[in-house]
């Protein structure tokens, strides 16, 4: 199993001899790194009022999370990058369970407002621009900080992660899942993509 500190050099993960995928990360580790850095975040923000902003479904799970753990007073909100996306007509409306998931929910100034937005998983970097997108569709904020769980490189545009919990190289052909459990804790998987 490959650590966070063995992956944040950049290694790639660690091939299973039951299979060609590679061995999964410990979610609750990288959560915890992920945690320190935001946490350290906050507390750089000594004259602001931040915001916490998960991009569904994953990235709201983390925010949720986060938010309860670190800052349970901060604004929090969920964003949908389905209709900014450049491959919608490919890719649908993509929700999970329940009446408002994958929905767009923001219930605060977003205009002036420091905005941690965070994703569970980078890759391309399209899901995180069209996130943007949607926000700027609600004001325009003074920062927007980025937070994602793991990096797995990969990059089709220019975004990269201030705070990271782990970067993980992964082959296209590949992706990482992340998982809610029953308990609130993560589990990631590596799948096909």
């Amino acid at each position: 199993m490959t650590t966070p500190a063995q992956a944040s050099s950049s290694s790639p993960a660690t091939v299973s001899a039951a299979s060609d995928l590679p061995d999964a990360p410990d979610a609750e580790a990288i959560y915890v790194v992920l945690k320190a850095a935001v946490a350290a975040w906050l507390a750089g923000l000594t004259d602001r009022r931040p915001a916490l902003v998960g991009i569904h479904t994953g990235g709201a799970w983390l925010a949720e999370r986060l938010h309860r753990e670190l800052c349970p007073d901060a604004p929090l909100g969920f964003l949908s990058s389905a209709f900014h996306r450049d491959d919608f007509a490919h890719r649908g409306l993509r929700t999970g369970t329940g009446s408002s998931a994958g929905k767009t929910r923001i219930e605060f100034e977003v205009a002036g407002a420091d905005i941690l937005l965070i994703d569970d998983i980078l890759y391309t970097g399209r899901t995180v621009r069209a996130a943007i997108n949607e926000l700027y569709d609600y004001g325009r904020p003074r920062s927007v900080e980025l937070a994602v769980l793991l990096d797995r490189g990969g990059r089709e545009l220019p975004v990269q992660a201030g705070l990271c919990g782990v970067r993980i190289p992964l082959q296209p052909e590949q992706g990482f899942v992340l998982s809610r459990l029953a308990e609130g804790g993560f589990s990631l998987t590596v799948e096909r993509a």
